[in-house]
């Protein structure tokens, strides 16, 4: 049985400063995935001890970047999709194990006035090639900051978010084509018809203490080991960033 954390920290550097240490410790996961590290080499010295770390880090100083703590020594680690227009801001990390690849991803966000789009909708295209090929050789667990909310439940506003960067059309017929081609998302495997959670929520109108949020952060697995979905929880109590941890337990 594996536990595997996702979390987009929205800052290493300032969670740190927080509680990171403590939460780190208390769950005690087989695998740890960040996003939105916002960090450089050399810029912060967290080690944990009994863990495998593996860091990307994006060539624009202070924005995004990747990293991956595990208990587990991988076969292989890759960065980035092989793509060159892609691979320059630290987006993706993939492990393999003997059983199951694990890749943790920071998708682009398609930003105000939709300015990155056509670039996200690129990303999309180039990134599930890349997810394909993985599973053709064994399982995929895919984690991180999607940046969309994939349905109506997914989000607290969705009629007045309709055209926005995270919910426009386009992002979630890609996500839908994401799944269609092999993959599920584990929460709503085992949730199907919940709401009300999310896992982000702005900084902005009390968003977070109104319960406003998105659900924009995932597990996502292949088809063929989705039976050995066991648990998939958000933890919404955990505090630090604008995002809280997602959860996948998965008998592997």
């Amino acid at each position: 049985m594996k536990k595997l954390i996702s979390w987009n920290v929205n800052g290493l550097r300032a969670v740190l400063q927080k509680n990171f240490l403590e939460y780190f410790n208390e769950v005690d996961a087989d695998a740890l995935c960040l996003q939105e590290i916002k960090l450089q080499e050399g810029q912060t010295d967290f080690n944990p001890e009994g863990y495998n770390c593996y860091w990307n880090y994006a060539e624009k100083k202070g924005y995004s970047g990747t990293a991956i703590f595990t208990k587990q020594k991988p076969i292989s680690v890759s960065y980035d999709i092989g793509i060159e227009h892609h691979d320059k801001e630290g987006r993706v990390i993939t492990l393999e194990f003997e059983n199951y690849y694990l890749v943790n991803v920071y998708t682009p966000n398609s930003q105000t006035e939709l300015a990155r789009l056509d670039y996200r909708m690129t990303w999309e295209d180039d990134f599930r090639n890349y997810l394909l090929e993985l599973d053709s050789k064994k399982p995929v667990v895919l984690c991180g900051d999607l940046n969309v909310a994939h349905t109506e439940i997914d989000l607290k506003n969705p009629k007045s978010n309709r055209k926005n960067a995270g919910f426009t059309d386009e992002e979630r017929a890609k996500f839908t084509q994401l799944l269609e081609s092999g993959f599920v998302d584990s929460f709503r495997y085992l949730h199907p018809n919940t709401t009300d959670i999310y896992s982000w929520w702005s900084y902005r109108f009390s968003a977070r203490k109104n319960n406003a949020g998105w659900r924009i952060d995932y597990f996502v697995v292949s088809n063929k080991i989705k039976a050995n979905i066991k648990e998939a929880n958000i933890h919404t109590e955990t505090l630090g960033s604008d995002h809280c941890p997602v959860e996948l337990i998965l008998d592997i």
